[in-house]
């Protein structure tokens, strides 16, 4: 039997990603069998290995030969290892981690990868202009949407990391037409006749008949009675303050949040710690971690691994891997 092969890169080493990468690969009863490449730094691995007294071989990976975990060492100008806030060396040696391990993905060398937290901050002070790993997928994949995964909540965010103001104005019949569509013909690609959409509304109490706001009524309504006349299992919108619950250990449904913290607030007040990142309209698929850096604890040896192993566990269970 050939083993999948799951790439998992580090994140930025500032922060809490090498621990939770080197914590989760040493949890192998919890993992699916599969062969794990991580996208790294054998500096950054080493020093974090010391940092938390921790022996695990890890080997450079060979595509001959399906060594489990193996190193696909990345050059990068890292000489030493500075922990706990962003830095531009901490950004330009995520971002590498992050590239190389898309290259493969493209290539099929790997068959899905998990990416670590990176910083935002730090992908600024080295000249990245991507907020996110997300974004810069979308350049590349222009229908790349941002869910976020567990077993007892799922979302789908219509628009992310982007100001408010701004994702209010994206609020048209037009846009969350081609969102809607998009989102459920990528859903059924992996999980094909499973999942039904709650779409969210914009406004208290959905706009209340237009008392309280007329987006619902103008733009979204009609874009979910179309979506339903393409046969797409989808209703709404529905009071913001209530449709989550709805959804809520019903592992069929997904609400479709308008924008970034109308979705993330319940679910990560929910699933913060097995929650995942999952980037649907891809070729393949990408998971992460549904929270960040953490710099505050960074090195401390004290970050929970458990969003890291449900990601893992996620990008293995919706690829369709070689057996």
């Amino acid at each position: 039997m050939n083993l999948p092969k799951i790439g998992i890169t580090l994140g930025d080493p500032g922060g809490i990603g090498p621990e939770i990468v080197l914590k989760a690969l040493s949890l192998k009863d919890s993992l699916p069998r599969a062969q794990y490449i991580i996208f790294g730094s054998s500096f950054v691995l080493e020093e974090e290995k010391l940092a938390m007294g921790l022996k695990m071989d890890i080997q450079t990976f060979d595509k001959k030969e399906s060594i489990s975990p193996s190193l696909f060492e990345i050059e990068n100008s890292l000489e030493t290892l500075k922990k706990g806030s962003p830095s531009k060396e901490n950004g330009e040696a995520s971002f590498l981690f992050f590239k190389k391990a898309l290259e493969e993905a493209k290539r099929g060398t790997i068959d899905a990868f998990v990416t670590a937290p990176i910083s935002k901050n730090s992908w600024n002070l080295a000249g990245l202009r991507w907020p996110g790993h997300t974004e810069f997928l979308s350049q590349t994949y222009p229908h790349a949407i941002m869910a976020f995964w567990s077993e007892r909540i799922k979302v789908a965010l219509f628009s992310h990391h982007i100001p408010l103001k701004a994702a209010i104005e994206k609020i048209k019949k037009d846009a969350l037409l081609d969102f809607f569509l998009s989102l459920n013909h990528n859903i059924e690609k992996v999980k094909p006749e499973v999942f039904h959409f709650l779409v969210a509304g914009l406004n208290p109490h959905a706009g209340e008949g237009s008392l309280l706001g007329s987006e619902e009524e103008e733009e979204i309504f009609p874009a979910v009675k179309q979506a339903q006349r393409e046969g797409m299992r989808i209703n709404g919108p529905f009071p913001p303050d209530v449709v989550f619950r709805s959804a809520l250990n019903y592992p069929d449904k997904i609400v479709i949040a308008l924008f970034h913290d109308q979705g993330l607030i319940p679910f990560k007040l929910e699933a913060f710690e097995k929650g995942v990142n999952l980037t649907l309209g891809l070729p393949f698929i990408r998971t992460s971690p549904d929270h960040g850096t953490a710099f505050d604890i960074a090195g401390k040896g004290i970050a929970n691994p458990e969003s890291m192993v449900e990601a893992i566990k996620l990008a293995y269970e919706l690829s369709p891997l070689p057996f």
